[in-house]
């Protein structure tokens, strides 16, 4: 290996291995994991997501802080 390469590691997405179809925006233990610690929505290459459950996830996180489940911004 040479000096300035990294190990690359696959990543699958979670949704995917568990056959998941929608996302709920009511469950906010799952959306949680997907948000940092100043709320803001974790992107693909962090969280390991496809692009599909990306957009389906980030459509629910929003609807989640409009419902006042989840905050648009820390404190």
């Amino acid at each position: 290996m040479q000096r300035n390469q990294k190990k690359v590691v696959e990543k699958s997405c979670g949704f995917c291995i568990k056959n998941v179809v929608a996302i709920d925006y009511k469950d906010t233990t799952t959306l949680r994991r997907y948000i940092s610690s100043y709320a803001k929505i974790v992107p693909r290459r962090r969280s390991g997501v496809c692009a599909m459950h990306q957009r389906k996830l980030a459509n629910a996180i929003k609807r989640a802080r409009i419902v006042s489940l989840l905050p648009f911004v820390v404190d």
